[in-house]
């Protein structure tokens, strides 16, 4: 369930706000960058072999959103907004990271960027649904993106994941 990309009524309000302030727009889609991280991910091998898999929901996450510096002003309306840059490059190194939780949630991750103020990582899985992996645990942000990012800029808390 994906909404119109072009309508003006996609985000609340202040998430709309800091969308755009960090540069987006409806409309906005970058597939050479999203293509470019693609392939450093895919290429990308750690010293004891672990690799990345991409998929289309990180492809498209990235060439709609990639690149942006999200500064949410305001308080949050639990905790504090997350301050993000949306980079999936922070997660290069996080080959295994993304892979055993992946595992343990039945799916596969890709990163998406990072929470700049907490180094948290920001991950996508195959469906579209987003995670957040910080040294106090692992968090479910949201279905899709659109709602993972309502949830992060106006500081809604994310449900942690238990182990199961």
């Amino acid at each position: 369930m994906h909404a119109d990309r072009t309508t003006t009524t996609r985000f609340p309000v202040p998430v709309d706000a800091a969308l755009r302030a960090a540069g987006w727009q409806p409309g906005r889609w970058d597939i050479k960058q999203a293509e470019i991280w693609a392939d450093t991910l895919r290429e990308h091998t750690s010293p004891a072999g672990h690799r990345h898999t991409v998929f289309p929901a990180a492809v498209e996450a990235w060439a709609e959103f990639g690149g942006l510096r999200i500064t949410p002003t305001g308080p949050g309306r639990q905790i504090a907004p997350a301050s993000l840059h949306l980079d999936p490059l922070h997660g290069l190194h996080l080959a295994r990271t993304l892979g055993d939780l992946g595992r343990a949630l039945g799916t596969e991750l890709c990163p998406l960027g990072e929470e700049t103020d907490t180094a948290a990582l920001l991950a996508i899985d195959a469906e579209g649904r987003v995670y957040t992996i910080d040294h106090t645990g692992d968090w479910y942000v949201g279905p899709d993106i659109d709602h993972a990012l309502a949830t992060l800029v106006t500081g809604i808390e994310p449900a942690r994941l238990t182990a199961g």
